[in-house]
């Protein structure tokens, strides 16, 4: 198979401990900077697949501290450095124990739930009537549960500050951002023809202030819709070209993998592999405007160990 950076093992100095998060590499330097490595692992229904995506990890990193920057006037955030292509650091946060997902449109988790009947998510009432694509009068937001292993749940408001997992007056600076930040990022990827349908935000605290955390406005945690197209192929009930991680999610439902107990990964053949790094890549130029600029996958252990290393001596 092509090269992919699928895990790190690193040891730096005032290292505290590493946490091997589905997509991520996650080095704690004396409590008070966060290592972030983003490797090409790729997830899907919280469960990692077999094969890296060669440049994936490049890509979400260098999206992220893009938007981080972009947003950083709305709510302070986590980043410090992106010393390497597939690496940010920054603070190092208390996580608050619940993802906010935002939702403009009503597809994939929202549309399978709303299919099935249901017309209530995470204490959110959903209207009548609805087909799949639809956009909402207003985005809705749906927390889930943060796991730290296995599938995340989903959660109203009332209950999060019912069971003291975020207090009320923090839960409501957590939407208040949630909706700001959504806005934004709706603006920049209307400029680009693109359609932010949907995202999840991480937020932290240190020393009493809120900040935004880990990636935002990625193909892993987000989705996104062309623009063009996308009121006809309402009317007629198609498909919407959509730059996200859900077409590797539809292509796992077609041949026969949910994530359920008993299900096996289905095999990732080189060409496939291929044309998931080639639609991460896509997603990148479209959302950025910018060219992605392919780094060295030669040695890229060494690359990103000597880079953090000699950014760690200059903090």
């Amino acid at each position: 198979m092509s090269k992919a950076l699928t895990r790190t093992d690193f040891n730096f100095a005032g290292q505290k401990d590493v946490y091997h998060g589905k997509v991520r590499d996650v080095y704690n330097i004396n409590d008070e900077y966060l290592v972030m490595v983003a490797t090409d692992r790729i997830s899907a229904f919280d469960v990692v697949l077999p094969e890296g995506i060669p440049y994936k990890g490049q890509v979400l990193n260098q999206i992220a501290a893009k938007f981080l920057d972009a947003t950083s006037d709305i709510v302070p955030n986590w980043k410090i450095a992106t010393p390497d292509p597939n690496v940010t650091v920054g603070h190092h946060c208390d996580p608050f124990k619940v993802e906010m997902v935002i939702r403009g449109y009503l597809t994939g988790h929202a549309w399978r739930e709303y299919r099935s009947g249901k017309r209530m998510l995470c204490g959110v009432p959903m209207p009548d009537g609805m087909v799949e694509n639809q956009k909402f009068a207003e985005p809705i937001i749906t927390p889930t549960t943060k796991a730290s292993e296995g599938h995340d749940e989903d959660i109203s408001r009332e209950d999060i500050i019912a069971q003291g997992i975020v207090s009320k007056v923090d839960y409501e600076t957590l939407e208040k951002y949630t909706r700001e930040v959504f806005q934004r990022g709706t603006e920049i990827a209307a400029e680009k023809g693109l359609i932010l349908v949907d995202t999840k935000y991480e937020f932290g605290k240190k020393n009493g202030q809120i900040y935004l955390i880990d990636e935002i406005h990625t193909p892993d945690s987000s989705r996104y819709f062309y623009s063009e197209g996308y009121t006809e192929r309402l009317a007629k009930g198609e498909n919407q070209k959509q730059l996200s991680k859900e077409f590797v999610r539809q292509w796992l439902i077609e041949n026969g993998f949910q994530g359920h107990e008993g299900q096996v990964v289905p095999k990732m053949d080189e060409a496939f592999v291929q044309s998931v790094s080639e639609r991460y890549i896509e997603l990148f130029e479209s959302i950025t405007g910018d060219r992605f600029i392919k780094s060295d996958l030669d040695n890229i252990k060494g690359r990103i160990e000597n880079n953090i290393n000699d950014y760690l001596k200059s903090l």
